[in-house]
């Protein structure tokens, strides 16, 4: 059975207007305040870096009890790239008590100097969060980010509009979502946004590293596990136009014990076109309950699936997390090691905690196969926009990051942040593909066998962030900050160190990703 894309979206109107948007707790990042509660679609512990949510009261708190549901009922693994708790953040505009209406500032001022290339970089970004809670149990976030700038390095998950002038772009950021909580079962939420999967700075299911995209979602709380699913809308500029595809995912939450959590994760990326077939959205991706890769190869499709398996643990004030992707393999080449180039998987192990109540830390290894996340074409691949949707690198690297926040008691307000990564990569080399772009074809691989993580042009990098953040304006969680960036990266015998000091003001509502 097969849907037309514009009857889907149609149906998926008419959902999103029947029910009007989601819970009593809207999204930001930062860790949340009041934890979620019961049947609500809620704000989740972060992965952000970002400083905390201020805790001074508004006008609408009482409307946000703390939670009272035991541990196992807790699920953080999935989260929204925007995170607001909406009665902490905004101008209020409506004065009525059963109605919420926040208008919250958006800004993204910066100047960065790039000494290698001895160049100025600016970015200049304006917009608006229109925040309401229309009728009980809904949720609406409209609004987003309009960027002018000259580097594309500065705008890492922005859409690029226009090209202005010689060396200006219009990027922009939509922040849309529109949610509904109708029980303490089932949330349903869609949008123009983007989504997390996972308990790490870097995720290799979902992560917000990449640029915002339509979605919908279905989310369903029971005894001890949470299901969702996402269904989302993409598109690559592939033979010179831009064309569609299509990304079904779905992800398990159980938690096993109070501390022990267990997650199951697929996705399958297709397309609704084709030389041969004019498919439209496949109806069998619709189904929430199906499995994706017994369901591809009985339509016969060469559709690209992955799934994986995460289990994290947290013990006092400690957790530790890992995940596991798989794109394909075969146990006998495993076993035999011989390098062979469709064991196309990735792996991740961290764990981060509190050292203290102003100190908070994170260590995390990540390392993913050549190949792994490629396809035939782009319009296979496991990526939107030209941009992975999991780790920001591909494939074909291993790589080991730290970071620690901290703030002090002489000026609470003032934050530090230390992040810091370090690894390997294998860069293609002499048009040939050794795996790290996701978005070359595997056809041209360079070899069958014999293929490991650093293979083609190996490059080594050492990446530091060092910054410090002040609040200046609470209702937009609006911070001054300064920071010093370094790069050093060996290649080939060659070795360069470049120097990035940026200052700025950027509202703290987003992940300001540039530590890649």
């Amino acid at each position: 059975m097969i849907i037309k894309i514009k009857y889907l979206l149609l149906l998926s109107a008419l959902i999103v207007f029947d029910i009007w948007s989601q819970s009593d707790v809207g999204y930001l990042n930062g860790v949340y305040i009041y934890g979620p509660t019961s049947g609500k679609c809620t704000a989740h512990s972060s992965s952000n870096d970002s400083s905390r949510i201020d805790k001074t009261a508004h006008s609408s708190t009482k409307e946000v009890t703390p939670y009272s549901d035991p541990a196992y009922k807790r699920h953080y693994d999935i989260r929204p790239s925007i995170r607001l708790n909406n009665v902490k953040l905004g101008f209020a505009l409506s004065k009525l008590p059963n109605k919420t209406i926040n208008l919250i500032p958006l800004v993204d001022l910066g100047v960065q100097y790039n000494t290698s290339l001895n160049q100025l970089n600016h970015r200049n970004g304006m917009g608006f969060l229109l925040e309401a809670r229309p009728v009980k149990k809904s949720y609406v976030r409209i609004g987003g980010l309009f960027n002018l700038s000259n580097a594309e390095s500065l705008n890492p998950g922005n859409i690029n509009l226009t090209d202005i002038g010689t060396s200006q772009k219009l990027w922009v950021m939509p922040m849309t979502r529109l949610a509904y909580t109708p029980n303490e079962v089932f949330c349903f939420q869609a949008g123009y946004d983007r989504n997390f999967i996972g308990s790490g700075r870097r995720s290799l299911f979902l992560s917000d590293y990449g640029k915002p995209m339509p979605f919908g979602q279905i989310r369903a709380k029971f005894w001890h596990m949470e299901y969702s699913v996402n269904y989302q809308f993409l598109s690559e500029n592939f033979n010179g136009q831009r064309q569609s595809k299509y990304i079904t995912n779905h992800h398990l939450s159980w938690n096993i014990l109070p501390w022990l959590n267990f997650g199951v994760f697929e996705a399958v990326v297709f397309q609704p076109k084709d030389t041969l077939l004019n498919r439209g959205y496949d109806a069998e991706y619709l189904n929430p309950f199906v499995f994706f890769r017994p369901q591809e190869y009985s339509m016969g499709s060469s559709d690209n699936v992955v799934i994986g398996a995460s289990l994290s643990a947290t013990i006092k004030r400690m957790t530790i997390y890992s995940q596991v992707i798989i794109d394909e393999f075969l146990l006998s080449e495993i076993r035999e090691r011989r390098g062979w180039w469709a064991n196309k998987f990735g792996v991740q192990l961290g764990v981060k905690g509190q050292m203290t109540n102003k100190l908070s830390y994170r260590f995390e290894g990540n390392l993913v196969r050549p190949y792994t996340f490629s396809h035939l074409t782009p319009m296979q691949v496991y990526g939107h926009r030209n941009a992975p949707l999991a780790h920001p690198y591909g494939s074909n690297f291993a790589e080991v990051l730290t970071e620690f926040n901290w703030s002090n008691n002489i000026n609470p307000k003032l934050k530090l942040r230390f992040f810091a990564s370090f690894g390997i990569r294998g860069l293609d080399t002499d048009s040939l593909n050794y795996g790290s772009d996701i978005y070359e074809s595997y056809i041209n691989r360079a070899n069958d066998l014999g293929n490991y993580i650093g293979q083609g042009t190996k490059q080594s990098f050492f990446i530091t962030n060092t910054r410090a953040s002040y609040p200046i304006l609470r209702e937009g969680r609006i911070y001054a900050f300064a920071e010093l960036q370094t790069q050093y990266i060996t290649m080939d015998g060659f070795k360069k160190l470049n120097l990035l000091p940026m200052v700025g003001i950027r509202s703290y509502l987003w992940n300001d990703y540039r530590n890649y």
